[in-house]
């Protein structure tokens, strides 16, 4: 019987461990405090989440995504919804007393729709 081609070889990098690997490196350097949290960009296929987290305690402080009531209503391209995040997650940030954040681009590419959500939050007011 013949091996299947579907399955990777065996030690090959699969899409999200590669991503998992980038993420880790990028976390080595970069950490969130109450003064300046740290701004998580996660991204799927149909999504982007955007959340400010403080390291020392372990908490998200505020939040931002396209599934939010306001922003899952607009007839939008996906990289259009993504700068609308970040322009939520900076007004939601203000109101919490965040002027200031560390940017966490998740492991991935800072292009499109991640840096769509990075202008969208500078735009807002937010500085990184």
């Amino acid at each position: 019987m013949a091996k299947s081609t579907l399955r990777p070889r065996k030690g090959a990098a699969t899409r999200a461990a590669s991503r998992a690997r980038r993420h880790l490196r990028v976390r080595k350097k970069v950490s969130g405090t109450v003064e300046r949290p740290r701004l998580v960009v996660t991204r799927s296929s149909k999504h982007m989440v955007a959340q400010m987290v403080d390291d020392t305690r372990g908490v998200t402080v505020v939040s931002a995504s396209t599934m939010d009531p306001v922003i899952r209503s607009s007839e939008k391209t996906k990289t259009e919804k993504s700068r609308q995040v970040g322009e939520l997650l900076a007004q939601r940030a203000k109101d919490a007393g965040i002027g200031a954040a560390v940017f966490d681009r998740g492991g991935y590419r800072y292009h499109g729709r991640v840096a769509a959500v990075a202008d969208g939050a500078r735009a807002g007011g937010l500085e990184f």
